[in-house]
């Protein structure tokens, strides 16, 4: 069948209404940009973004099917369906000390997913679909490290003292640097798996080598949902990488148009895996994250090209997980099942 647009995700102008016809069924919100619009509805997960938005709409909403449930467990706000559970928890690095040898970064990102699967086992959500994580100064260097670096080291204690390094289990995630607050995680779990996808062009991020760091990033390429009747195609933060090398250094056009490539591989091996019709570039909505703003009009036009003018997407000003990525790109896209 067709896909779907906009049933579970989709960005808005502002903050859909408590008492509105969909108010019950929303999960929760990215507020997107310095200036986006205040909450609205009380106890509503909430992400901010403290990020300059380039072009788009400063609302990114998530809905369920029913009636929606909300509470807040070990600092985790969230909300539930039944279906899908979706939540945020931001921590204020300054509320962690360090020792030397473990940063306030590295525990705070510890503790952050250690509450998150917490409040997943606690609501009967065991697995975890998609994160979103936001950290400021993420290719600054503390205590020798790269902050990113730092990050990774914490969310990987976190998925191993939960016993969940199974690389079949592993979500789809995005990190992206901004200008300062807290460290920002949103996520969204299911009561069924979602299928991990790994794109062919690239090593998967887990097996990186150690010229990356301690650690390496817990996060799968791409990830594939199920409910009943639909399935979500949840895409990564991609970026101008081959194997695991970066690759057009300082040339945004060409890192975009790499990350084409990546996405129509990521694509076809998603495409591979489902009941339904192959995915395709044009039914995908994204945040592009640019770097510098100066880039973002020839970044735009090349994404125009590949995902065609009417795709719902949003561009940001946010650091790429390395210094010389200059763009990335994560999406979205839904098939109705058979």
């Amino acid at each position: 069948m067709r896909p779907e647009r906009g049933r579970l995700h989709r960005f808005l102008p502002e903050p859909p209404p408590a008492g509105g016809e969909e108010g019950p069924a929303l999960l929760g919100t990215s507020r997107i940009g310095l200036l986006a619009p205040a909450d609205s509805v009380p106890g509503l997960p909430t992400q901010h973004i403290l990020a300059p938005l380039l072009d788009g709409a400063p609302v990114e909403a998530w809905f369920g099917r029913h009636a929606c449930r909300a509470g807040e467990a070990h600092g985790v706000s969230f909300r539930s369906d039944g279906e899908l559970l979706f939540g945020v928890i931001e921590l204020a690095e300054a509320a962690f000390v360090g020792d030397g040898a473990v940063t306030p970064l590295q525990q705070a990102g510890q503790q952050a997913y250690g509450s998150l699967f917490r409040v997943l086992a606690e609501e009967g959500f065991p697995h975890l679909w998609r994160v979103w994580n936001y950290l400021g100064d993420i290719n600054g260097e503390t205590a020798g490290l790269e902050r990113y670096r730092q990050f990774n080291i914490g969310r990987h204690q976190a998925f191993e003292a939960a016993g969940r390094l199974d690389m079949d289990s592993i979500p789809a995630a995005s990190a992206l640097g901004v200008a300062g607050g807290p460290l920002s995680i949103a996520f969204l779990a299911g009561r069924l798996p979602a299928q991990p996808v790994e794109n062919p062009r690239q090593m998967s991020a887990y097996r990186y080598p150690a010229e990356y760091g301690p650690r390496s990033p817990t996060f799968s390429r791409a990830a594939l949902g199920r409910l009943a009747g639909e399935e979500w195609l949840f895409v990564s933060g991609t970026a101008s990488i081959v194997g695991h090398h970066s690759i057009h250094h300082g040339d945004p056009v060409a890192q975009t148009r790499e990350i084409v490539a990546n996405l129509e591989a990521l694509l076809a091996e998603a495409s591979r895996r489902t009941d339904g019709p192959a995915y395709r570039l044009d039914e995908l909505s994204a945040r592009v994250y640019v770097r510098h703003p100066e880039d973002y009009p020839a970044v735009r036009a090349e994404l125009a090209g590949a995902l065609g003018t009417a795709a719902p997407v949003v561009y940001l000003q946010a650091d790429v997980c390395r210094a010389d990525l200059l763009v990335e790109v994560e999406a979205q896209a839904c098939h109705l099942l058979p």
